[in-house]
């Protein structure tokens, strides 16, 4: 075999691959999503009747694996490799690691940091009325910093694939392996969580009012077209919507398919199974016409670009969710693909009737609403731009 062919076969070898601690944070990743998810529907299914719930050991084993699994690769490189690596960052002039790495390290202290102090308010003040109260506002700075901290893993990984391939003449495109694709799921996982941390605004009786387009105007056109510009793939934010279409959807289809009883009061439904999060919003269509539009004026200034992807995500969101909405509050989505029954016990059981009729605001109030939504969307999708490309550098 000709010393070119066996460069390019280890090219593909090592690209085939993903090192180990990039492959413990992705399950770190996944596991703190699936603790999360369970977590609120636990409590929006049993309350919470002790610290220790299958729920929350998810979110803790992602922590200790991230924080785990990085602290080891820190340490081995810091004092066991010679010499010490330079695709690293360097803290205190004694212990190097992956830029990444050190993220998840952080993330995995502010967890842990949140645990006793969330254990300390639900006994003072009972359950949480919001998603972010103080100890998970912190926990979630925690989700966070591991979830990014992966996904400038993967990122890394990426780049330095495609210089290995740059490096190999005979290599072909598609050396750059399986980091591409990881670098799409991480940002699904990212996508999810965003979505989660803004359910609130998301209820579909609000899919009719200003405040979930200002919201969704401020959180998907960056993660959308950060997630488009960090992977070398085509169709990266189309990816990224595919993994976070599919997290939510197996929520909605396997939380229900188990048990689950209220045990603290008030109890104002019949819950029996396990309350799932709502359907997952139609990021799909925006995030394809995302990536369609990208290469045609990637040539364009950067602020042109972000006007013309932030207004194409809200117009498209726009035309999809508005309409989609009013099937959701129908009785068609009664049933098991869709969930709209997925009521929490402490709701009364006839607020699902009156939630067929959307909340209202004034037609004004919604057309200033857009307004105001089209700049947030420019600036999101500036802002994305901006992280995408920083991210597509990273090597370290």
């Amino acid at each position: 075999m000709a010393t070119g062919d066996r460069a390019t076969v280890a090219t593909h070898a090592r690209a085939s691959s993903i090192p180990w601690q990039l492959a413990a944070v992705v399950f770190a990743a996944t596991s703190v999503i699936v603790g999360l998810i369970w977590d609120i529907s636990w409590h929006m299914t049993i309350g919470r009747d002790t610290f220790w719930t299958p729920a929350h050991l998810a979110i803790y084993t992602g922590g200790a694996v991230a924080g785990l699994a990085c602290g080891f690769e820190v340490l081995r490189r810091s004092f066991f490799s010679t010499p010490t690596p330079v695709d690293g960052v360097t803290v205190w002039r004694l212990f190097n690691g992956p830029l990444g790495g050190w993220l998840c390290i952080w993330g995995a202290i502010a967890m842990v940091t949140s645990a006793p102090f969330d254990d300390w308010w639900h006994a003072a003040y009972g359950l949480d009325v919001k998603i972010i109260s103080p100890p998970h506002a912190l926990l979630a700075l925690g989700f966070i910093t591991i979830l990014g901290g992966a996904l400038v893993m993967a990122v890394a990984e990426q780049g330095r694939a495609a210089d290995r391939v740059g490096a190999n003449a005979g290599a072909s495109a598609t050396s750059a392996g399986v980091a591409p694709y990881v670098v799409v799921y991480t940002g699904g996982l990212v996508l999810s969580m965003l979505s989660v941390f803004t359910t609130e605004y998301h209820s579909r009786e609000l899919m009719h009012l200003g405040i979930f387009y200002l919201v969704s105007s401020i959180v998907f056109p960056f993660a959308l077209i950060a997630a488009a510009r960090s992977t070398s793939l085509r169709f990266g934010a189309t990816a990224t919507a595919v993994v976070y279409t599919l997290v939510m959807c197996v929520q909605v289809w396997v939380l229900p398919l188990f048990e689950g009883s209220p045990k603290l009061g008030p109890i104002r439904t019949a819950v029996t199974h396990m309350v799932s999060l709502d359907f997952p919003l139609l990021l799909l269509a925006p995030a394809l016409c995302i990536d369609l539009l990208m290469p045609r004026i990637r040539q364009r200034s950067a602020w042109v670009q972000a006007v013309a992807l932030g207004v194409v995500f809200l117009a498209v969101h726009a035309a999809t969710q508005w309409p989609f909405a009013d099937f959701l509050v129908s009785d068609a989505s009664r049933n098991w693909f869709f969930n709209t029954d997925n009521i929490p016990y402490q709701i009364p059981p006839d607020w699902l009737r009156p939630m067929r009729q959307f909340a209202d605001e004034p037609t004004m109030q919604t057309v200033r609403a857009f307004g105001v939504a089209a700049v947030l969307a420019v600036l999101s999708a500036r802002t994305g731009l901006a992280w995408g490309n920083w991210l597509r550098s990273v090597r370290r």
